[in-house]
């Protein structure tokens, strides 16, 4: 009898997280295209969730008209629709966790300081013990991350600046960052592969930090280039790309 030992490989998850501040233009549809087309590839489940928690760029009715967009398209998704809006309890149940392990400190600075000095913060207030009175929250980045492997780029090194930064969690606004909450939510749907635009490889390093300051396994991450028109800007929303119909 062979003695080999059997190791299960877990099922492919992949998803689909627009944020719904517009309608979907063409280059966010051949990035879901290509999102969908690897799950069903590697026959796994392809989840669809709305990235609603920034509240101030919400379009009303666009999270709909997008999911119709999809379902127009033939781009039918797993399971129910998640939408970060609903979980806000969950994020806060992590923030006290990072809280309670120091992890984590107010900031008062301005987008225009940072500026100053080269666009990275530089831990001004991380020993001043501000309050969180019309402050930001940022993490002590004790984990920095300086390479990650791409499934279609290669190698992508970030600037150590940036792999090294304290990044912001809660903006001064009281609203989730972008970075904390993909990783919850990333995690907590079991996604095992992120496809998304190019346009977004940079701030990954950050995100695996999370993953490793959180102890939550690492998907794997596939960027795929991005649509662009004659001028060589990618079409997006902030381009007044045609919507899909």
């Amino acid at each position: 009898m062979s003695n080999s030992i059997i190791t299960s490989i877990p099922p492919y998850i992949g998803r689909f997280a627009p944020s719904p501040t517009g309608d979907l233009p063409f280059g966010s549809l051949v990035t879901t295209l290509g999102s969908y087309l690897q799950a069903k590839k590697k026959q796994g489940k392809w989840y669809v969730r709305i990235d609603d928690i920034d509240t101030t760029r919400e379009v009303p009715g666009a999270a709909s008209r997008i999911l119709k967009t999809l379902d127009h398209y033939g781009l039918h998704w797993d399971g129910k629709i998640i939408y970060q809006s609903q979980r806000h309890d969950i994020y806060c149940d992590i923030l006290t966790q990072l809280k309670q392990y120091h992890g984590c400190y107010y900031c008062s600075c301005t987008r225009q300081r940072i500026n100053t000095i080269g666009g990275y913060y530089d831990a001004h207030c991380r020993n001043l013990g501000l309050s969180c009175s019309a402050a930001a929250l940022r993490i002590i980045q004790s984990k920095p991350v300086y390479d990650f492997y791409d499934q279609l780029q290669g190698d992508y090194v970030a600037p150590c600046s940036l792999a090294e930064e304290d990044f912001i969690i809660v903006r001064k606004d009281n609203l989730f960052a972008y970075n904390l909450v993909v990783v919850i939510d990333d995690h907590d749907q079991g996604i095992t592969e992120v496809v998304r635009g190019a346009d977004l490889i940079a701030p990954t390093v950050r995100q695996i930090s999370l993953y490793r300051y959180l102890a939550f396994p690492q998907p794997d991450y596939v960027y795929l280039p991005l649509v662009l028109n004659r001028s060589h800007n990618k079409l997006s929303k902030q381009n007044h790309t045609r919507r899909c119909q």
